[in-house]
């Protein structure tokens, strides 16, 4: 007896050092929380915080991967730009909330400090110079959103009064599917509420695979590339009307720079750079940038889609070009 007892201690004593080892040092037991939205799909359950494998991640109000508190109105002296796409924006698990494409695009712009944001008339008709002091990038994204369920966000929180948008889509986003909320609850990468311990969470990560659920069906007759392209244009006109510009960023897959790009991809893409020219929608694609680069495609991803430090630099310098030549003339430099 006195045998058994001293073997359940030890097993029990083994489970609490685990359970400790696997929460405080890879922050097991505390994922990041989905909630299903009828017409989001799902979206990240506002204001959390947690550590995952030592990067820290935030969740603001709006369900947007920011720190701090975003003000309504901006003031006049701040630069806001509101970046809005799925886990390659987002960052996930694998990145420090200050190495987001967004955090870094935040640094980037810094340079911006100083410029002046020219708006109305004062007393003497003469228009009111505010000189940028505050730069905001905003970033509104979640896993596996595609242009619907970025479409469907801006409808709900609309664009915080964004100077510029930045729709961040890669290939895999011309085929998503309709915003639904199925993985919710019952993917272990997607839960609904904490786990019971870190052991069950890393026991379910590690051994037991997801369900697949088929995606629902497309409504009507139009295809699910049609589908998403219809989406972007609807972005484009729904900031449009609010005199809000955007820019929509293409990063291709890992397969695509190799090259061994299939040929309904490049369909894909070559129909939706026919579209953005019909729209007159600016479009960035990431593709010929990564192709032409020295270094070897497994340098420029982590994995067959997320992009590496290096991707996601090259990604930023672009956005950055991008916004320069899409707003910066509304924003001279202080003449001194």
């Amino acid at each position: 007896m006195k045998l058994i007892w001293i073997v359940l201690v030890i097993v029990l004593g083994s489970i609490l050092l685990l359970e400790l080892v696997l929460r405080l040092a890879f922050g097991f037991g505390n994922p990041l929380i989905y909630l299903a939205e009828t017409d989001l799909g799902y979206r990240l359950a506002p204001n959390q915080e947690t550590r995952r494998f030592g990067n820290r991640i935030r969740i603001d109000r709006f369900s947007m991967r920011n720190d701090g508190e975003i003000g309504m109105p901006p003031a006049p002296t701040t630069l806001r730009i509101l970046l809005i796409g799925d886990s390659i924006a987002n960052g996930g698990w694998w990145t420090d909330q200050s190495e987001t494409i967004s955090a870094r695009l935040q640094q980037r712009l810094a340079s911006w400090r100083g410029r002046n944001r020219i708006v109305g008339s004062g007393t003497d008709e003469s228009p009111v110079q505010y000189p940028i002091t505050t730069i905001e990038v905003l970033n509104a994204s979640a896993n596996s959103w595609g242009p619907r369920n970025e479409l469907a966000y801006l409808r709900r929180f609309g664009h915080f009064q964004a100077d510029l948008v930045v729709l961040l889509i890669n290939t895999d986003d011309l085929f998503a599917p309709p915003p639904n909320s199925l993985p919710v609850g019952r993917k272990v990468t997607y839960p609904d509420r904490k786990p019971v311990s870190a052991v069950i969470e890393f026991v379910q990560r590690q051994f037991f695979p997801e369900p697949e659920f088929a995606p629902p069906p497309e409504p009507g007759s139009m295809g699910v590339e049609e589908a998403n392209r219809i989406a972007i244009r609807e972005i484009h006109e729904l900031l449009k009307t609010d005199g809000v510009p955007m820019v929509a960023v293409l990063t291709p897959l890992l397969r695509e720079v190799e090259p061994n790009q299939r040929d309904y991809e490049a369909i894909a893409r070559q129909q939706l750079a026919e579209f953005v020219v019909d729209q007159d929608i600016t479009l960035v694609d990431i593709l010929p940038l990564f192709q032409a680069r020295t270094e070897t495609p497994d340098e420029l991803f982590r994995d067959s889609i997320h992009l590496s430090s290096l991707g996601n630099t090259i990604v930023m310098e672009e956005m950055e070009q991008a916004i320069t030549t899409a707003i910066g003339d509304r924003f001279p430099t202080v003449q001194r």
